[in-house]
């Protein structure tokens, strides 16, 4: 989950009070509404800042807009309007609106940043985002949650932290408004409305100080300073949640109207493979069951019990921790991976694993089966019909819910290319598809052949960047790079002298072997050279999709090949993921999917490999990457979200990520602590989600079907 973008995108989340708030804003009543840019007379974009775009003040509907035409080249195109000479103080406002429409051809994700001096993308500064149709408007709104006194000695390890932590943004301070389109493939033409602060703040419940704060972390996990519904606070509690939830998953044990599979036993009829596969019936794509019935994957990642945190540096944080029980020593861990954040540089690290402990207090020494056990009731109850990417095997493989498998793989990089997770593949490499062979072949007799096995996602989240990107990565790697040896295999079959090539795209090499040891690579702007590099970048592609499709096919044969989870892509990688994949997966972080269109709009089937939602309300201290108010807005957002997929003729599931919430104190990988769990730490379901979820699930194959 999640790359670059999103760390630019989020700045770290604040602990929002967990649900208790004191209004103070009587004291100083604010204004309805600040005007900050309405882009009138004396407005002058030439005060501000702008990169990678054209910005001008244009009349639209009788009002003044600002006009922004986006390119592509810079990885962050956008404007920078300043505050000016001091500072705005927007302490008394609870958001930033700004109005945009989309009045270019492409679909596009606008993005607003509201700066402190020194904000770098993740500290100092807060960040939304709105996703646009052409032709469609709609507003950001920037919460200007802020940080409240908190703990003096540095907290470590998290993205989001209580009372906010170090490099939070102050509204009092805001010095700039930053709206961008992040990597954008392919350009765009936006319009801007009016940016005002608007709404009336109120303050949050303070964090205790010094060291009255610690120790902050109690012996389940959860955050100490604080109470919430779901709290748990005795082993006691545990113990009749788990007879009362039993109660509840007998007494609904799911929807009537599905098969074994989850498929619309009710429904239609159509052939039965013994495999999952898809069809198009009545205008819309569907998964189709071993049984022959219509299957909307409805499912949910993580469906483990591995939420485990680092403990390096950290002794002042837990009071009675439970390691120091033998019978939990079983829940210590290493952590050698680790991507970003402040452990980067400091793996291996010892973890722990609060999860895991109180599921062993829940459930007793046979922890692990009964979890496993109830996570199948769970599903069902819910209106779920799939166990999705990186879940438990010793839980999938139950097989009582259909369920897809994470398939991950070393290989060589292209080392010229860079991304959030890593460098891209290099799938010109004979290695590659030898390596996703030998990965593909340990689901041989296990999964390959299994007709609850939907499929397998084969990569997550790799750095697709612009139409160009890979082709000049490839250029800017050593000699024996396999890639840069077939396109300049192309490029000698093209032009036979370099001298040729240099008339065409302007450079001056000496030789092809000169080119060959060129690290710097041609200018990409220049015509000539973009189409090649276009040309190549579609070849790069087609070489992934078809060595994966190849890999898994050769040893799965009636499984599916669910693509690699795209988070950035272009029309390119697009077009050629539509030639390979069984379907096309998307992860898809935003609130509304109805009117999403497939790049190129080929009509292929579509998949969710993750979404979700997250508020402050319930002791966690970050949100995830789409905040909520709170839970019944959290719980809203689902059934909106899965219900516009639904409704869209291309989507065949979605996947909520994830099962159960990210460690308080952060994961070891790359410091995330969201709230963004069907669970909290302590397997205690999040009602009004739990809720909502079954009331979209049991009703999504007459609400797909338009019934």
């Amino acid at each position: 989950m999640r790359g670059e973008m999103w760390v630019l995108l989020l700045t770290v989340g604040t602990w929002g009070g967990l649900g208790m708030r004191a209004a103070n804003a009587a004291e100083h009543p604010p204004e309805p509404e600040k005007v900050l840019f309405d882009f009138g007379a004396g407005f002058e974009m030439a005060k501000h800042a702008a990169w990678g775009v054209k910005a001008e003040v244009v009349q639209a509907g009788g009002t003044n807009r600002l006009r922004v035409a986006v390119g592509h080249y810079e990885k962050w195109p956008g404007v920078t309007l300043k505050a000016g000479a001091a500072p705005w103080d927007l302490s008394p406002y609870e958001y930033v609106s700004v109005d945009v429409t989309n009045t270019g051809k492409n679909e596009v994700t606008v993005n607003c940043r509201i700066d402190n001096p020194g904000a770098d993308g993740t500290k100092l500064c807060r960040t939304n985002s709105v996703t646009l149709a052409p032709g469609a408007s709609g507003t950001i709104k920037v919460d200007l949650e802020r940080a409240q006194p908190g703990p003096k000695e540095k907290l470590i390890g998290m993205r989001g932290f209580p009372g906010g932590g170090e490099g939070l943004y102050d509204p009092a301070r805001t010095n700039q408004v930053i709206v961008f389109v992040a990597q954008p493939a392919e350009d765009h033409l936006i319009e801007l409305g009016a940016i005002r602060a608007v709404g009336a703040y109120t303050s949050l419940k303070q964090v205790p100080q010094g060291d009255d704060f610690f120790p902050f972390i109690d012996t389940f996990g959860q955050y100490i300073h604080g109470d919430w519904p779901g709290k748990t606070h005795s082993a006691e509690e545990l113990a009749a949640r788990k007879e009362s939830e039993a109660k509840e998953l007998a007494a609904r044990p799911g929807p009537a109207t599905w098969d074994e599979y989850g498929g619309w036993k009710d429904g239609p009829a159509l052939e039965a493979t013994g495999a999952f596969r898809v069809a198009k019936h009545e205008g819309k794509w569907w998964l189709v069951d071993p049984a022959g019935k219509l299957f909307f994957s409805h499912g949910i990642d993580c469906v483990n019990a591995s939420q485990a945190t680092p403990l390096g540096e950290r002794d002042r944080w837990w009071k009675d921790f439970p390691g120091t029980d033998e019978a939990f020593k079983e829940f210590f861990g290493s952590q050698g991976h680790v991507v970003h954040g402040y452990y980067k540089n400091k793996a291996p690290l010892k973890t722990f694993n609060f999860t895991g402990a109180n599921l062993k207090r829940k459930y007793g020494p046979d922890w692990a089966g009964a979890f496993a056990e109830t996570t199948h009731k769970r599903l069902r109850s819910w209106g779920m019909n799939t166990i999705a990417n990186w879940s438990d095997e010793k839980i999938y493989l139950l097989r009582k819910t259909p369920y897809c498998v994470a398939v991950h793989f070393g290989r060589k990089p292209i080392q010229g290319s860079e991304g959030y997770w890593g460098q891209f593949p290099d799938p010109f490499d004979p290695d590659f598809k030898a390596s996703l062979l030998k990965r593909m072949q340990q689901e041989k007799d296990k999964t390959a052949s299994d007709k609850w096995c939907i499929g397998y996602f084969v990569d997550n989240e790799i750095a697709w960047g612009g139409e160009s990107s890979l082709a000049l990565a490839a250029l800017k790697s050593p000699p024996e790079q396999a890639a840069k040896k077939a396109f300049l295999e192309i490029l000698k079959a093209k032009y036979g002298e370099v001298a040729k090539l240099n008339a065409a795209w302007g450079t001056n090499w000496d030789s092809w072997e000169a080119l060959a040891k060129d690290r710097k690579g041609p200018d990409e702007k220049k015509d000539g050279v973009r189409g090649e590099l276009k040309a190549f970048y579609s070849k790069i592609a087609e070489a992934y999709f078809k060595n994966c499709r190849d890999a898994v096919k050769e040893v799965a044969p009636n499984r599916l090949y669910l693509g690699c989870r795209f988070a950035w892509v272009n029309n390119l990688a697009a077009a050629e993921a539509a030639k390979y994949c069984d379907v096309v997966s998307y992860n898809l972080y935003r609130t509304d999917i109805s009117k999403f269109e497939f790049p190129g709009k080929a009509d292929v089937p579509l998949i969710v490999g993750e979404f979700h939602f997250g508020a402050l309300d319930r002791g966690m201290f970050h949100t995830g990457l789409v905040p909520v108010k709170n839970q019944a807005a959290r719980a809203k957002a689902y059934a909106a979200y899965v219900t516009g997929a639904l409704k869209h003729p291309q989507f065949v599931g979605t996947h909520w990520f994830q099962y159960m919430d990210e460690s308080v104190t952060g994961r070891p990988l790359d410091e995330e602590n969201y709230q963004i769990g069907f669970l909290d730490g302590v397997d205690t379901p999040y009602a009004e989600t739990v809720e909502a979820c079954r009331a979209v699930g049991y009703s999504m194959y007459e609400t797909r079907a338009g019934k």
